[in-house]
């Protein structure tokens, strides 16, 4: 489990093609309190860390997260939010998020608002999900907070803190983004598309 609180921005130094597994190594801040069998959201995508080496580690992918995810996409020296699994007493300053990725959206829209700057993000309703006017949402692994919901798009503020210290500082109009869409949230819309 997670919070979608992200700790630091790891770097991509290289991406292996093996089968249909992707392995990928991170340049990290915190690599070297990593310990081999440890789960770290990268981007909101939970991933095991299989290897450690000075200030980079590795995790691997399998197809069916690459199918589900914006992973299959990255970059050697791109940027990716990592967050370590949380410690139970902790504090949930975000809120509960499981690291696996719902499905993927695009970002529509990017407006800098005056000292802090709006995202809006279109996502296929046909998977039955749906956001919540106020309610949480992890995109690329952030918990955010839902303004102006609709039926397949939505858009969230950001502070200057999260600008500076995620990824969504290179966010562009068509940049595609991994969602994970509220547990609570999920319940609601599984009983909507019962109906």
């Amino acid at each position: 489990m997670f919070t979608g609180i992200i700790e630091t921005l790891g770097t991509i130094q290289e991406i292996k093609k093996e089968k249909d597994n992707i392995h990928v190594t991170v340049d990290s801040s915190i690599t070297a309190e990593l310990q081999i069998d440890q789960s770290v959201s990268h981007n909101g995508i939970c991933l095991t860390v299989v290897a450690i080496n000075n200030n980079s580690y590795t995790v691997t992918a399998i197809d069916e997260t690459i199918k589900k995810t914006n992973l299959g996409d990255w970059k050697v020296r791109d940027s990716v939010n990592l967050e370590r699994a949380m410690k139970l007493g902790d504090r949930l300053d975000g809120h509960i998020v499981q690291g696996h990725v719902d499905q993927t959206g695009i970002c529509i829209a990017t407006e800098e608002t005056n000292g802090s700057w709006s995202y809006t993000f279109e996502y296929d309703e046909a998977l039955n999900n749906l956001t919540i006017e106020k309610g949480s949402i992890t995109v690329n692994g952030v918990s955010l907070t839902v303004v102006d919901s609709k039926r397949n798009q939505f858009s969230v503020a950001i502070i200057p803190y999260t600008h500076e210290h995620t990824n969504f500082k290179s966010f562009k109009v068509g940049t595609k983004i991994n969602l994970e869409f509220d547990v609570i949230g999920k319940y609601v819309s599984k009983l909507y598309a019962t109906r």
